[in-house]
């Protein structure tokens, strides 16, 4: 159910007493012109940088996307044996460290969320990012007007 503070209450003093319910803040999902803006703008990227198009995904995920959380705002991450890809596991991880435990060498990850999970403000950051770095290059992006509108309507 999506609604107001007093309409949830109202829900729940409906529901069964003895179950359990989870509220949570609802966010607008963004929309579909979003994401098919910034598959195109990640497309171009990824011709003027001669890569492919995954790859390129991933890297402006890393670098512009949302960290991913767990339902106490932890962010989540991993540790792995040394040397091990982590791409065969997890496309969105990011390293940003080394420890050792009882001896064993690890790399640390941090996850990012994929781009398909994205709220409205999470896509706006990831779609900017991607728009500076087409103008960096000269690849040519909406106006900023219409890209501020777009942006506006997703919000």
């Amino acid at each position: 159910m999506i609604g107001t503070t007093n309409e949830v209450i109202q829900y729940l003093f409906k529901q069964d007493k003895t179950k359990k319910y989870e509220v949570k803040e609802y966010k607008k999902k963004r929309s579909k012109d979003a994401n098919a803006y910034f598959h195109v703008l990640v497309n171009e990227l990824a011709r003027y940088f001669n890569i492919s198009d995954k790859e390129m995904k991933i890297k402006m995920n890393l670098q512009y996307g949302t960290i991913a959380k767990d339902s106490n705002g932890n962010s989540i991450g991993i540790k792995i044996p040394q040397g091990t890809d982590i791409t065969q596991f997890y496309d969105y991880a990011k390293w940003f460290g080394k420890c050792e435990d009882n001896g064993i060498k690890f790399d640390k990850y941090l996850f990012y969320k994929q781009t398909h999970t994205l709220n409205t403000k999470e896509m706006s950051q990831l779609i900017n990012g991607v728009v500076q770095e087409c103008q960096d290059v000269g690849i040519e992006t909406k106006p900023r007007q219409e890209i501020e509108s777009l942006l506006r309507s997703w919000k």
